[in-house]
């Protein structure tokens, strides 16, 4: 069946914030005497819930305090955006150029995936079509927040293609019945999925999606 819409993951995949929001994390958590490697701390942030990674560093650090450091990142997150955020290579070609219908799917809140969009011009491109989790209640890897987003373009599942750049995020594709194209994930990363790692294609570059379409 062709494909009658677009699902996109926002951070990592629209936008190159992940890197950012990684090093805002370092330095908060730096500020509260915890000192954590970069690329560690990826591993754990990306793709997943803020609020489930935050828990896991508080049980581990105890003296942590997860009220400053929740209000802090919301708080910096914006202004670290507004002066560095990039949209990642080819995102502004491929949406400029779609005739058909996309939206974003996001684990992060509203605000947050508007100020992401505004800030590298992606926004007049996804007016009413941003799915937050937030708002859903259910995040990657819950299937839940995909089909909501398939719902939001009145389409079925099996007529969408998710473009996405974490292995939660790509579960969740799978789990909902959507295609899934995983953008810049690696043989490793998917080969936790077992078999199901069949079912994904792998693209190296935003513009492979037409390929696929």
């Amino acid at each position: 069946m062709a494909i009658q819409g677009l699902i996109f993951d926002c951070d990592g995949t629209l936008v190159d914030s992940e890197g950012l929001s990684v090093e805002l994390m370092v330095a908060l958590l730096a500020e509260s005497g915890v000192a954590m490697d970069a690329d560690a701390l990826m591993a754990r942030f990306r793709g997943r819930r803020f609020a489930t990674m935050l828990d896991e560093l508080c049980g581990e650090f105890t003296l942590l305090d997860a009220e400053w450091l929740t209000a802090e990142f919301r708080a910096r997150t914006p202004v670290l955006f507004r002066e560095r955020l990039q949209a990642m290579p080819g995102a502004l070609e491929l949406v400029r150029n779609l005739e058909i219908e996309r939206c974003v799917a996001s684990n992060g809140p509203r605000n947050k995936i508007e100020t992401s969009l505004t800030v590298t011009g992606l926004l007049p491109y996804f007016v009413d079509r941003i799915v937050s989790a937030y708002e859903v209640g259910a995040w990657k890897p819950d299937p839940a927040l995909i089909r909501a987003a398939a719902a939001s373009m009145k389409l079925p599942a099996e007529r969408c293609l998710l473009v996405e750049d974490s292995l939660p995020g790509v579960q969740a594709g799978l789990a909902a019945g959507v295609r899934v194209a995983a953008y810049r994930l690696g043989e490793e990363e998917l080969g936790e999925l077992g078999q199901r790692a069949r079912q994904v294609v792998r693209i190296g570059e935003l513009a492979d999606v037409r390929a696929l379409l």
